[in-house]
């Protein structure tokens, strides 16, 4: 009931801090509340766990000082300012062809680690979702989520999904309406995704991205 209940607090105005799952950055409804500016993230980092305290029936996966505890992926979600969103990200690398690969199907690079954003690239890129974490809307633009119905792909080809880079002989058109890119068997530590039924050429996909763009002088 995530969803319903951010719209709930959005509709009447309140002003709120909410505990949620990272991966509901990826929700049509929330990440289109993220772009307007609407919600954000709080303070803490969304790469760090919260842990809770659970009854003694509960399903647990540690015990400190006597206490059961279990995790979720979780984040701050909130609509209250905080110095922390008008911080600039400091960048420090430069484009290079060979270490941003373009997408197939979305004029955009691949940047796999937020870190890495290349300082002299004003062109769309796709990045981690931990982004939103270091998002400030005076240095970046959201374009969009690198999904279907968020973003219109470029090409739309017959690809084999393959599972642990083995052939399955089951069929997506572009790659089940996710980003993807070729395959670099010299650099890629995971096992490609999927094959171009007519080239025979491997690809890898992209787990969610979102679609950005610096703002300021190229």
């Amino acid at each position: 009931m995530f969803r319903e209940y951010i719209a709930q607090l959005i509709k009447y105005d309140k002003k709120f801090i909410v505990i949620g799952n990272k991966n509901a950055i990826t929700y049509k409804e929330i990440f289109s509340l993220i772009r307007n500016e609407k919600i954000w993230i709080g303070y803490r980092n969304i790469n760090s766990d919260i842990w809770f305290v659970v009854p003694e029936d509960y399903e647990y996966e540690k015990i400190v000082n006597g206490f059961k505890l279990k995790h979720i992926m979780g984040c701050w979600f909130t609509n209250l300012d905080t110095t922390k969103r008008h911080e600039q990200l400091i960048l420090y690398k430069k484009y290079s062809p060979e270490e941003y690969p373009h997408y197939d199907n979305y004029d955009a690079i691949e940047v796999s680690k937020v870190a890495e954003i290349p300082m002299d690239w004003y062109g769309a890129m796709g990045v981690p979702i931990t982004f939103i974490n270091k998002y400030n809307p005076k240095q970046f633009e959201i374009i969009a989520l690198g999904i279907t119905g968020s973003i219109k792909f470029s090409c739309e080809k017959k690809m084999e999904i393959l599972k642990d880079g083995q052939f399955t002989g089951k069929f997506t058109v572009n790659a089940k309406g996710t980003l993807y890119r070729k395959y670099n068997p010299d650099k890629d530590v995971k096992l490609p995704a999927f094959k171009d039924t007519k080239t025979g050429e491997l690809y890898s996909s992209i787990f969610a991205r979102v679609i950005i763009r610096k703002i300021g002088d190229r």
